[in-house]
């Protein structure tokens, strides 16, 4: 390596976390926060490239990193076209797709652009690893039930293929011959089933399939919401605000605080409790899901993302599915750390870069 630090770069739509990194130690961590004054001045999510690379720029001066002192610089990345697994040289191609929105648009398409940016001017190579858009689904997995609509991988590929690596390494295991099922329960809930580190299938909570969150409807029965949104005369922007926004225990309780709801329920709340323990349920549904993609073989079950620090969620949960197999617990998520490890698998050549 040319230089000594790495530069990893999280984009969120109302912050985002950097972290430099130099001997597998992290020399700095660090989360720049966005007022809805100073976001509400951009018109759209692009126009706040500027100002969020000046905070980056700020943040690299003030630990006197100059050119020459970067090996690489590595960001979460965004929607793009569909591509398997793995850490990705940022390239024109990604750049613009994300630039346009062709895929969708997110805070998260920012990470590569931005890392592209810094990366140029610093005289090293930017990459993403594990963006959400991994598709490594079997031909099956596709099927939806109606021709010209095929199910997509959208899921927290970024944390789930790296708490599964901790997991399997922490039990002797490699990630690449094992099976497990892992869950990641945030502000959205995606479950996917790896075998011998390709994810054949998920419940992919961005396009609505699966258990409601704290802000996700997840699935729906589909005659009834189809009469909703013809009786309200709703817009495809309406649409998706009820499906990620005002969905789940939102829609039940007007709160999406886990923290808040589950101490209602242990309070006595026996509405908080109706819709935690059926958030809880429908989880478990999810992981039986997976379990017969699997067919039985399943090394682990994985807990991972913000909810699972809820030993409440957490002993829910087992309680429905530890006849399949035994359930870790890796609470939060560490993205930061995901992005890291994954460029530097390339950069000491365990790993080669992929081109999107």
């Amino acid at each position: 390596m040319d230089g000594k630090y790495i530069l990893v770069i999280n984009p969120g739509s109302t912050s985002s976390k950097v972290a430099l990194y130099c001997s597998d130690n992290c020399v700095d961590e660090s989360i720049f926060r966005y007022t809805v004054e100073e976001i509400g001045k951009y018109d759209t999510v692009m126009d706040q490239i500027e100002m969020r690379e000046e905070r980056l720029r700020t943040f690299l001066t003030s630990h006197n990193i100059y050119p020459g002192d970067l090996a690489a610089v590595v960001a979460r990345g965004g929607l793009m076209k569909s591509i398997i697994g793995g850490t990705y040289l940022v390239n024109e191609e990604m750049v613009n797709d994300l630039r346009s929105g062709t895929y969708g648009m997110h805070a998260s398409n920012l990470g590569a652009i931005i890392a592209n940016d810094i990366a140029r001017d610093y005289g090293v190579k930017a990459y993403t690893v594990d963006p959400v858009v991994v598709d490594e689904f079997e031909d099956l997995a596709r099927i939806s039930g109606f021709k010209g609509i095929e199910r997509r991988s959208v899921f927290h590929a970024l944390n789930q293929k790296a708490v599964a690596r901790k997991v399997l390494s922490e039990e002797g295991m490699d990630y690449f011959n094992a099976n497990v099922i892992v869950t990641h329960i945030g502000g959205g809930i995606s479950i996917g089933a790896h075998q011998s580190g390709r994810v054949i299938d998920c419940v992919n909570a961005f396009d609505g399939e699966g258990p409601y969150s704290p802000e996700r409807t997840g699935q729906l029965p589909l005659i009834n919401f189809a009469k909703l949104i013809i009786e309200e005369k709703l817009n495809i922007s309406q649409v998706k605000s009820i499906l990620a926004g005002e969905g789940g225990m939102k829609s039940y309780l007007g709160e999406i605080d886990i923290q808040t709801i589950e101490q209602k329920a242990l309070n006595g709340d026996k509405e908080a409790k109706l819709y935690f323990d059926g958030m809880c349920y429908q989880i478990a549904k999810g992981i039986a899901e997976m379990a017969a993609v699997l067919k039985g073989d399943v090394d682990y079950i994985i807990l991972t993302g913000g909810v699972s620090h809820s030993q409440y969620v957490v002993d829910n949960i087992k309680s429905h599915v530890e006849w399949i197999s035994e359930v870790k617990v890796m609470p939060g998520e560490e993205e930061l750390l995901a992005l890291y490890e994954g460029v530097m698998r390339v950069l000491k050549g365990e790993e080669t870069a992929l081109t999107y």
